[in-house]
């Protein structure tokens, strides 16, 4: 068998491995290959966390639109959308958004925080450091990022949790054995 002969039956073996319906790819063409449709799609609302975390916020209201689309407006894809306006500066939609998000009462913590922070960016403090308390709450204290927040919310508010006004002196006494308790001294 000539080197032609065998290099025509390797092309033609080789053609008949692509799998049976696969799009067919231009080499010469500079525009990219279509879309495989026999396989699912990723869930839309995988794809906006994912677009959310890398900051890709307008990717992420496609994705979030799309899934709500297919799935139906939840509260974790209004959450989303929120998130998302909010990352695009939006404030108006991504508070009306968010807001119904936390109407579920299984809304993320996260999503009371965001709430939360949009409501100080508008100079709403006494209302935004309540959500953030709500947040705090619903994450048992234990979201680095909410309770920083909420720090920074208390300051803005001027609430430190000491007040000098009422400071008192305080003694330790020993009331029983092993029981102690707070008195206050009489000058």
């Amino acid at each position: 068998m000539s080197r032609a002969a065998r290099a025509a039956l390797v092309c033609l073996l080789m053609a008949g491995c692509a799998a049976p319906g696969a799009p067919k790819i231009d080499k010469s063409s500079p525009f990219a290959p279509g879309v495989d449709r026999r396989k699912e799609a990723v869930d839309g609302t995988v794809v906006g966390n994912r677009l959310l975390a890398a900051k890709q916020y307008e990717l992420a209201l496609d994705a979030y639109t799309r899934a709500a689309a297919e799935q139906g407006v939840t509260p974790e894809i209004l959450a989303g959308l929120g998130a998302a306006n909010l990352g695009l500066g939006r404030l108006g939609q991504a508070e009306s958004q968010l807001r119904k998000a936390v109407a579920d009462e299984n809304a993320a913590p996260e999503t009371w925080n965001n709430l939360g922070m949009l409501l100080i960016d508008k100079g709403e403090v006494p209302e935004g450091v309540e959500t953030l308390r709500r947040a705090f709450a619903l994450s048992n204290g234990q979201n680095d990022e909410i309770r920083d927040n909420l720090r920074m919310a208390l300051a803005m508010q001027g609430e430190t949790g000491y007040d000098p006004e009422l400071q008192q002196d305080l003694d330790l006494v020993q009331s029983e054995k092993g029981r102690y308790r707070l008195t206050t001294q009489f000058p």
